[in-house]
């Protein structure tokens, strides 16, 4: 149980908890000392006062009996005191009882304490006979002419002992209320200082990499958490900086690539012009496709370093996805003749940018026409609720490992063997893509195709800032053939 106990602790009791179990814990062990010592001192104090009344009882017997003729002691009897019944004896020399108050009357000695003249000796006696109480029993020594006499008093110990069994459960059923009163105040005070920690990390949580601008607030107190948030902000100024950096390294590389990039196209289109033997021919031919991926991938870096340092900028309209659908696939069918490119469009309309949406079909076609062993498979169509809009393309090939799938839409991302360098891509596309969707307010994620390969499923929302619903594997909302 207690492994168990302690394993829950650590996963679910946070610092306020933790912080009103320990104030509790401290409260328990100081209430617990504290208790103790009071009713120690309390009980000791109570029991002094008794000995004060016994001795002075005693002392008061002791002055009669030290007369030449001590009253009572002709018939046996000690008169009491006004309203007192405390058993009181006098013991003879020899231990006989001499004289004895009412209470004990006829009773044997209450002690068998016998202390030298002018000394007293107390011993608790439970219970005196003839009595149910407790009592506190004082023998005091008395020097007479005819030997050594004993003055016994008991006092009885039942309102010391009721007494300090009240405090003890007064103390009893206070401490956990007060216990319990410094638990939520402890609970409520850490809370209330934490309420900074609290508002960090809600500003933390937004800043991504395109709002590095973002900064922590910072308390007014000169504290540890005013020093956390003073550091956290450095930080952030830290990778601001060289975030910005690196996004301009990019987008200076890539505008200073376009000089070189349309020299050499220039130049081999220079040469494809001229008369050249096969081998030339084939190798102007080569160097045109290397630098027509150089030209694709520095589009594709420009855009990324425009997207990540001004963001999209998107003119939303109200966008036939039906009709983006059935222009791609003719563009497909022109391009690749050897794939069989499947369509199916349902009208479907969504608000966003045609023209980014545009590039969303175009960039997750050409992935598909790059990787398909035979076929293409294009498809939209509305949601069974009607508020989201979703986008398949899927391909016969060999599609995505599930460990992947998540990685796959980073940049120059490229799974090896089955879609690694040879397609011809730069790993940019699919990033793209992604960023696209989001800005729409959309999802998108690779699935397995029905039949095998890649199926790529994109969910948009039909109506203005509307986010659509995560997306989930699930089985496209049209029937599926082995071509797709």
């Amino acid at each position: 149980m207690w492994p168990r106990l302690g394993a829950w602790y650590r996963r679910h009791a946070g610092v306020r908890m933790r912080s009103a179990l320990a104030a509790a814990a401290v409260v328990v062990v100081v209430i617990a000392l504290a208790a103790a010592a009071f009713l120690f001192l309390y009980h000791r104090s109570l029991l002094d006062s008794l000995d004060a009344d016994a001795r002075r009882r005693a002392d008061a017997v002791a002055a009669e009996l030290t007369r030449p003729e001590p009253p009572g002691q002709a018939s046996g009897a000690i008169p009491p005191e006004r309203g007192d019944l405390t058993p009181v004896q006098i013991l003879g020399p020899d231990g006989t009882v001499v004289a004895a108050s009412p209470s004990v009357r006829g009773l044997p000695p209450l002690t068998p304490l016998r202390p030298q003249p002018g000394r007293t000796q107390r011993e608790n006696r439970s219970p005196v006979p003839g009595q149910s109480d407790t009592y506190r029993v004082a023998a005091l020594g008395v020097a007479r002419p005819d030997g050594t006499y004993t003055v016994v008093v008991g006092e009885s110990r039942e309102a010391i002992d009721d007494s300090v069994e009240d405090a003890g459960a007064l103390l009893l059923l206070g401490c956990p209320f007060l216990i319990a009163v410094v638990a939520a105040a402890t609970y409520l005070f850490v809370g209330r200082s934490l309420v900074p920690v609290e508002a960090m990390r809600r500003k933390v949580s937004v800043v991504t990499a395109d709002r590095l601008d973002e900064r922590v607030p910072v308390p007014e107190a000169r504290d540890e958490v005013a020093n956390l948030a003073e550091t956290m902000n450095a930080m952030l100024d830290r990778l601001q900086t060289q975030v910005e950096a690196r996004r301009r390294f990019v987008a200076d590389a890539g505008h200073e690539l376009r000089s070189p990039i349309t020299t050499l196209r220039g130049g081999l289109e220079v040469l494809a012009a001229r008369p050249l033997v096969t081998r030339d021919a084939d190798l102007v031919g080569l160097l045109t496709a290397e630098v027509g991926r150089l030209d694709h991938l520095v589009d594709g870096l420009l855009w990324l370093a425009r997207a990540d340092e001004h963001g999209l900028h998107t003119r939303h309209t109200d966008v036939d996805l039906d009709d983006l659908l059935d222009a791609e696939r003719r563009r497909l069918a022109a391009r690749y003749p050897a794939l069989r490119i499947t369509a199916e469009p349902t009208p479907t309309r969504v608000y966003g940018d045609a023209g980014q949406l545009a590039q969303v079909l175009r960039n997750l076609a050409d992935n598909a026409a790059a990787h398909a062993s035979s076929a293409v498979r294009l498809v939209v169509a509305p949601s069974a609720d009607g508020h989201t809009a979703v986008l398949d393309v899927a391909d016969d090939g060999p599609g995505v490992p599930p460990a992947e799938r998540d990685r796959i839409f980073g940049r120059f991302v490229r799974l090896d063997p089955s879609r690694d360098r040879d397609s011809g891509g730069v790993g940019l596309g699919l990033a793209i893509v992604h960023h696209l969707v989001a800005a729409h307010h959309g999802t998108v994620a690779v699935h397995e195709a029905p039949g095998g390969g890649a199926l790529f499923r994109v969910v948009l929302p039909t109506e203005p800032d509307r986010p659509a619903e995560p997306n989930r594997p699930t089985s496209p909302p049209h029937d599926a053939t082995d071509d797709a």
